[in-house]
């Protein structure tokens, strides 16, 4: 994807990295609130449940309207490209899954200061600690319905709802952990049971 060699190496990511990375920032967040800003149990959950929430909205809305953005200039094109038209086109690339660490981390940066001038100091923390295990969750998942069986209905559906996205129509399904915003802001699909994404039907075939 990039001729300069650097930048290439940089553009792949073992999904375990993520994780590793950002587990223990979630963990130092959550010492941050409750450890050093004094906040109590209840208050630390109710704003770490808005934090997975707001990741929910957010990751609904960069999908529709950044990474499905269609630009008209070469180098708008170009960008859009790198940031998630290569996915589509190589969707099963295991290494180009998941956000790499040169973009979530200025990323995580912005929404911390975000955070911090909404909700102020003490609770910010609790927040992005929330935001960021939502984002956990999303790539987690994001990967799994491309290179896993998910098996129970949940997985299942997720599974099913991610590559309807892929293979039948990228005008609906935004959400990838989670079909909430895809109900409120209608672009869910609705199919019935029993019919298969042309990729499970190759699945099924073989």
């Amino acid at each position: 994807m990039f001729e300069n060699d650097f930048l290439e190496a940089c553009s792949h990511i073992h999904p375990a990295t993520i994780p590793a990375v950002w587990i223990p920032v979630t963990i130092a967040l959550g010492y941050l609130a409750m450890g050093v800003r004094g906040l109590d149990g209840y208050s630390f959950v109710g704003l770490f449940v808005t934090g997975v929430l707001l990741w929910t909205l957010s990751e609904y809305l960069l999908h529709r309207w950044v990474f499905h953005y269609e630009p008209k200039s070469g180098w708008g094109k170009k960008l859009h490209f790198m940031l998630h038209g290569v996915h589509h086109d190589y969707p099963n690339d295991a290494t180009r899954l998941v956000m790499p660490l040169g973009i979530s981390v200025p990323l995580a940066a912005i929404f911390y200061l975000v955070f911090n001038a909404i909700f102020g100091a003490q609770f910010s923390p609790a927040v992005l600690a929330g935001f960021i295990v939502g984002y956990i969750c999303y790539d987690m998942i994001h990967y799994a319905t491309h290179h896993l069986s998910m098996r129970g209905p949940v997985g299942a559906w997720l599974k099913k709802h991610h590559l309807r996205h892929h293979y039948m129509d990228d005008t609906y399904g935004y959400g990838v952990s989670s079909p909430l915003w895809d109900v409120v802001f209608g672009t869910m699909r609705v199919q019935s049971e029993r019919e298969a994404t042309p990729i499970e039907e190759t699945a099924e075939a073989n």
